[in-house]
Protein backbone atom coordinates (compact mmCIF):
# COMPACT_ATOMS: atom_id res chain seq x y z
CA UNK A 1 0.00 0.00 0.00
CA UNK A 2 1.29 3.08 -0.85
CA UNK A 3 1.78 6.14 1.31
CA UNK A 4 -0.59 8.19 0.14
CA UNK A 5 -3.40 5.56 0.22
CA UNK A 6 -2.91 4.70 4.03
CA UNK A 7 -3.45 8.29 4.41
CA UNK A 8 -6.41 8.16 2.95
CA UNK A 9 -7.79 5.04 4.59
CA UNK A 10 -7.15 6.38 8.36
CA UNK A 11 -9.79 6.84 9.95
CA UNK A 12 -11.46 10.33 11.15
CA UNK A 13 -11.38 11.95 13.80
CA UNK A 14 -13.69 14.93 12.64
CA UNK A 15 -17.63 14.86 11.76
CA UNK A 16 -19.34 14.43 8.89
CA UNK A 17 -20.46 17.67 7.97
CA UNK A 18 -24.11 17.81 7.69
CA UNK A 19 -26.81 20.13 9.03
CA UNK A 20 -26.30 18.94 12.95
CA UNK A 21 -22.63 20.25 12.15
CA UNK A 22 -23.82 23.52 11.37
CA UNK A 23 -26.39 23.68 14.72
CA UNK A 24 -23.68 22.75 16.96
CA UNK A 25 -21.46 24.92 15.80
CA UNK A 26 -23.50 28.32 15.67
CA UNK A 27 -24.63 27.50 18.79
CA UNK A 28 -20.76 26.98 20.51
CA UNK A 29 -19.62 29.91 19.05
CA UNK A 30 -22.61 31.60 20.79
CA UNK A 31 -21.86 29.49 23.92
CA UNK A 32 -18.01 30.94 23.50
CA UNK A 33 -18.67 34.76 23.26
CA UNK A 34 -21.09 34.48 26.31
CA UNK A 35 -19.13 31.60 28.71
CA UNK A 36 -15.94 33.73 27.96
CA UNK A 37 -17.35 37.14 28.40
CA UNK A 38 -18.58 35.41 32.32
CA UNK A 39 -15.07 34.36 33.52
CA UNK A 40 -13.80 38.02 32.07
CA UNK A 41 -16.22 40.36 32.88
CA UNK A 42 -19.13 38.79 35.62
CA UNK A 43 -16.12 36.68 37.27
CA UNK A 44 -13.72 40.03 37.34
CA UNK A 45 -10.79 37.85 36.07
CA UNK A 46 -9.88 40.07 33.17
CA UNK A 47 -9.06 39.05 29.58
CA UNK A 48 -5.53 38.02 30.55
CA UNK A 49 -6.38 35.58 33.00
CA UNK A 50 -9.40 34.71 31.07
CA UNK A 51 -7.04 33.74 27.94
CA UNK A 52 -4.65 31.80 30.67
CA UNK A 53 -7.47 29.92 31.73
CA UNK A 54 -8.97 28.98 28.32
CA UNK A 55 -5.86 28.56 26.27
CA UNK A 56 -4.34 26.05 28.69
CA UNK A 57 -7.45 24.32 28.63
CA UNK A 58 -7.54 24.72 25.00
CA UNK A 59 -4.33 23.08 24.68
CA UNK A 60 -4.88 19.98 26.72
CA UNK A 61 -7.95 19.20 24.88
CA UNK A 62 -6.36 19.38 21.48
CA UNK A 63 -3.66 16.80 22.77
CA UNK A 64 -6.13 15.04 23.85
CA UNK A 65 -7.97 14.97 20.63
CA UNK A 66 -5.05 14.27 18.58
CA UNK A 67 -4.22 11.35 20.82
CA UNK A 68 -7.52 10.32 20.13
CA UNK A 69 -7.99 6.80 18.49
CA UNK A 70 -11.09 7.70 16.79
CA UNK A 71 -13.74 10.21 16.71
CA UNK A 72 -15.40 11.45 19.79
CA UNK A 73 -18.22 13.76 19.90
CA UNK A 74 -18.02 15.12 23.04
CA UNK A 75 -14.26 15.13 22.60
CA UNK A 76 -14.42 17.15 19.52
CA UNK A 77 -17.06 19.95 20.59
CA UNK A 78 -15.07 20.17 23.58
CA UNK A 79 -12.47 21.11 21.64
CA UNK A 80 -14.15 23.17 19.66
CA UNK A 81 -15.86 25.34 22.39
CA UNK A 82 -12.56 25.20 24.30
CA UNK A 83 -11.12 27.17 20.90
CA UNK A 84 -14.27 29.66 20.78
CA UNK A 85 -14.12 30.38 24.31
CA UNK A 86 -10.00 31.13 24.27
CA UNK A 87 -10.90 32.77 20.91
CA UNK A 88 -13.01 35.78 22.65
CA UNK A 89 -10.71 35.99 25.54
CA UNK A 90 -7.77 36.55 23.11
CA UNK A 91 -9.62 38.75 20.77
CA UNK A 92 -10.55 41.10 23.30
CA UNK A 93 -7.31 41.15 25.23
CA UNK A 94 -5.91 42.23 21.49
CA UNK A 95 -8.23 44.49 20.58
CA UNK A 96 -8.98 46.13 24.19
CA UNK A 97 -6.14 45.88 26.55
CA UNK A 98 -2.97 45.95 24.23
CA UNK A 99 -5.29 49.22 22.21
CA UNK A 100 -4.83 47.72 18.58
CA UNK A 101 -8.58 48.46 18.07
CA UNK A 102 -11.01 46.21 16.67
CA UNK A 103 -9.87 46.91 13.04
CA UNK A 104 -6.31 46.36 14.14
CA UNK A 105 -6.97 43.04 16.01
CA UNK A 106 -9.46 42.00 12.65
CA UNK A 107 -6.56 42.72 10.50
CA UNK A 108 -4.00 41.09 12.14
CA UNK A 109 -5.91 38.47 12.82
CA UNK A 110 -6.93 37.54 9.27
CA UNK A 111 -3.17 38.00 8.80
CA UNK A 112 -2.47 34.84 10.54
CA UNK A 113 -5.60 32.90 9.85
CA UNK A 114 -4.04 33.00 5.50
CA UNK A 115 -0.69 32.49 6.59
CA UNK A 116 -1.55 29.23 8.44
CA UNK A 117 -3.89 28.25 5.51
CA UNK A 118 -0.80 28.76 3.10
CA UNK A 119 1.53 27.36 5.70
CA UNK A 120 -1.08 23.99 5.56
CA UNK A 121 -1.31 23.84 1.90
CA UNK A 122 2.24 24.54 0.97
CA UNK A 123 3.44 21.68 3.97
CA UNK A 124 0.62 19.02 3.01
CA UNK A 125 -0.63 20.28 -0.51
CA UNK A 126 -4.38 20.33 0.89
CA UNK A 127 -6.71 22.28 3.22
CA UNK A 128 -9.49 20.16 2.85
CA UNK A 129 -10.82 18.99 5.84
CA UNK A 130 -11.39 15.73 4.30
CA UNK A 131 -7.26 14.76 4.47
CA UNK A 132 -6.97 15.19 8.41
CA UNK A 133 -5.98 11.89 8.86
CA UNK A 134 -2.61 12.11 10.21
CA UNK A 135 -1.14 14.48 13.66
CA UNK A 136 0.25 16.86 11.37
CA UNK A 137 -2.72 17.71 9.82
CA UNK A 138 -4.67 17.67 12.70
CA UNK A 139 -2.53 19.89 14.21
CA UNK A 140 -2.85 22.24 11.55
CA UNK A 141 -6.60 22.27 11.59
CA UNK A 142 -6.71 23.31 15.08
CA UNK A 143 -4.57 26.45 14.95
CA UNK A 144 -6.47 27.38 11.85
CA UNK A 145 -9.74 26.75 13.65
CA UNK A 146 -8.37 29.23 16.79
CA UNK A 147 -7.38 31.86 14.59
CA UNK A 148 -10.43 31.86 12.78
CA UNK A 149 -12.65 31.64 16.61
CA UNK A 150 -10.35 34.35 17.87
CA UNK A 151 -10.54 36.22 14.17
CA UNK A 152 -14.97 36.01 14.36
CA UNK A 153 -14.61 37.87 17.56
CA UNK A 154 -13.35 40.61 16.63
CA UNK A 155 -15.07 40.81 13.61
CA UNK A 156 -17.87 40.57 15.25
CA UNK A 157 -17.12 43.06 17.84
CA UNK A 158 -16.09 45.65 14.69
CA UNK A 159 -19.19 44.79 12.50
CA UNK A 160 -21.02 45.71 16.25
CA UNK A 161 -18.96 48.82 17.54
CA UNK A 162 -17.04 50.22 14.62
CA UNK A 163 -19.20 49.79 11.71
CA UNK A 164 -22.30 50.78 13.64
CA UNK A 165 -24.56 48.17 12.89
CA UNK A 166 -25.31 47.63 16.28
CA UNK A 167 -25.51 43.49 17.77
CA UNK A 168 -28.70 42.93 15.66
CA UNK A 169 -27.46 44.35 12.50
CA UNK A 170 -24.14 42.23 12.57
CA UNK A 171 -26.05 39.50 13.21
CA UNK A 172 -28.24 39.96 10.83
CA UNK A 173 -25.24 41.04 8.35
CA UNK A 174 -23.37 37.40 8.70
CA UNK A 175 -26.66 35.44 9.04
CA UNK A 176 -27.18 36.98 5.36
CA UNK A 177 -23.52 35.93 4.18
CA UNK A 178 -23.91 32.45 5.04
CA UNK A 179 -27.24 32.32 3.27
CA UNK A 180 -25.15 33.54 0.37
CA UNK A 181 -22.49 31.10 0.79
CA UNK A 182 -25.60 28.41 0.62
CA UNK A 183 -26.78 29.18 -2.30
CA UNK A 184 -23.13 29.69 -3.54
CA UNK A 185 -22.54 26.14 -2.51
CA UNK A 186 -26.16 24.57 -4.53
CA UNK A 187 -25.82 26.65 -7.40
CA UNK A 188 -22.07 27.36 -8.28
CA UNK A 189 -19.06 25.50 -9.05
CA UNK A 190 -17.03 27.37 -6.46
CA UNK A 191 -14.40 25.32 -4.33
CA UNK A 192 -16.33 23.25 -1.54
CA UNK A 193 -12.96 23.45 0.42
CA UNK A 194 -13.59 27.70 0.22
CA UNK A 195 -16.81 27.63 0.92
CA UNK A 196 -16.53 25.24 4.07
CA UNK A 197 -13.99 27.57 5.36
CA UNK A 198 -15.55 30.56 4.60
CA UNK A 199 -19.00 29.19 6.41
CA UNK A 200 -16.83 28.06 9.03
CA UNK A 201 -15.20 31.95 9.71
CA UNK A 202 -18.38 33.72 9.44
CA UNK A 203 -20.38 31.13 11.77
CA UNK A 204 -18.07 32.87 14.59
CA UNK A 205 -18.73 36.54 14.17
CA UNK A 206 -22.56 35.29 13.69
CA UNK A 207 -22.14 34.01 17.04
CA UNK A 208 -20.00 36.70 18.63
CA UNK A 209 -22.92 39.13 18.11
CA UNK A 210 -25.67 36.94 19.18
CA UNK A 211 -24.04 36.26 22.53
CA UNK A 212 -23.40 39.87 22.62
CA UNK A 213 -26.63 41.10 21.99
CA UNK A 214 -27.96 38.23 24.83
CA UNK A 215 -25.85 39.54 27.49
CA UNK A 216 -24.95 43.35 26.84
CA UNK A 217 -26.71 45.83 28.93
CA UNK A 218 -29.54 47.58 27.50
CA UNK A 219 -27.83 50.93 26.85
CA UNK A 220 -25.56 49.50 24.87
CA UNK A 221 -28.24 47.57 22.57
CA UNK A 222 -27.82 44.32 24.26
CA UNK A 223 -30.89 42.14 25.74
CA UNK A 224 -29.03 42.27 29.49
CA UNK A 225 -29.86 38.04 29.77
CA UNK A 226 -28.09 36.64 32.87
CA UNK A 227 -24.50 35.73 30.89
CA UNK A 228 -24.04 32.36 33.34
CA UNK A 229 -27.81 31.41 32.55
CA UNK A 230 -27.37 32.14 28.60
CA UNK A 231 -24.03 30.32 28.63
CA UNK A 232 -25.54 27.28 31.00
CA UNK A 233 -29.04 26.51 28.51
CA UNK A 234 -26.58 26.95 25.68
CA UNK A 235 -24.35 24.53 27.12
CA UNK A 236 -27.72 22.12 27.60
CA UNK A 237 -28.69 22.53 23.91
CA UNK A 238 -25.12 21.58 22.24
CA UNK A 239 -25.21 18.50 25.02
CA UNK A 240 -29.06 17.63 23.71
CA UNK A 241 -27.80 17.97 20.13
CA UNK A 242 -24.62 15.91 20.55
CA UNK A 243 -26.74 12.85 22.66
CA UNK A 244 -30.26 13.38 20.50
CA UNK A 245 -28.91 13.99 16.65
CA UNK A 246 -26.98 11.74 14.90
CA UNK A 247 -22.85 12.20 14.21
CA UNK A 248 -20.50 10.03 12.35
CA UNK A 249 -16.84 10.72 11.03
CA UNK A 250 -17.04 11.29 7.62
CA UNK A 251 -16.46 12.79 4.97
CA UNK A 252 -16.19 16.88 4.36
CA UNK A 253 -16.51 19.17 1.04
CA UNK A 254 -14.48 18.29 -1.52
Amino acid sequence: MTQHSGANDAISKVPEVVLTFWIIKVAATTLGETFGDTVTMSMNLGYLMGTAIFATALVLLIWWQVAATQFRPFLYWATIIASTTAGTTMADFADRSLGIGYTGGSTLLLGCLLATLALWQRTLGSVSVDSIRTPKAEIFYWVTITFSQTLGTALGDWTADTSGLGYEGGALFFSVGLLALVAAYYWTNISRVFLFWAAFILTRPLGATVGDLLDKPYAKGGLEFSRPLASLVLAVFILACIVLLPQRAGKHPE
